[in-house]
């Protein structure tokens, strides 16, 4: 709902916004306590195991949504994905594993999951000329900034690197402000 609220104040007449909520589900990260999560976090560091079959599942169901948009009407070549930590990290992996050929991905505060299942070098898929704008904190204390470079250098290899834009905002911890707003 945040983030509905925040392009609401950029909002242009000529697109159309979908805000999807993540469901609420057990943490393994948060002691199993529900809460909204588009899939399992068991740990935060580079190395920490990954739930790949929830990651598949949700990127599965952000595909339905772009296959929605476009019955409906709209190219999939004119949808952008975007998301904030885990919904940044979905989105960067639904794009660079889609079929439909996607505008581009707005990822803030996030990382690539399972990025040692991508290739060390360009990807052959639909989307290896997608432009990417990445942007994070230097204080995150929950998705550390290296994560986020982690991840930038990781995107360089695999798709155009001139089309990957990483943007870093000194004192910002995992949140957003209103220069990352604008940037979009």
């Amino acid at each position: 709902h945040g983030w509905s609220e925040a392009l609401a104040g950029i909002k242009s007449p000529h697109v159309k916004y979908i805000c999807p909520h993540a469901p609420v589900m057990p943490v393994s990260l948060n002691m199993n306590m529900a809460m909204p999560s588009w899939f399992d976090i068991i740990g935060l560091s580079p190395d920490s195991q990954e739930d790949e079959v929830g990651i598949k599942k949700a990127a599965e169901n952000v595909k339905a949504l772009i296959d929605q948009e476009v019955k409906n009407g709209i190219p999939s070549n004119r949808i952008i994905l975007g998301g904030f930590s885990q919904g940044g990290a979905l989105s960067l992996y639904t794009a660079l594993t889609t079929q439909q050929k996607l505008a581009g991905v707005v990822a803030l505060s996030c990382w690539l999951p399972l990025r040692a299942s991508f290739p060390q070098g360009p990807i052959n898929g639909v989307n290896k000329e997608i432009a990417i704008l990445q942007c994070h904190g230097d204080c995150d204390p929950l998705v550390p900034l290296m994560f986020g470079s982690l991840t930038v250098e990781k995107l360089k290899s695999m798709i155009n690197p001139a089309n990957v834009t990483f943007r870093t905002y000194s004192g910002m911890m995992h949140s957003s402000c209103i220069e990352v707003i604008f940037s979009i």
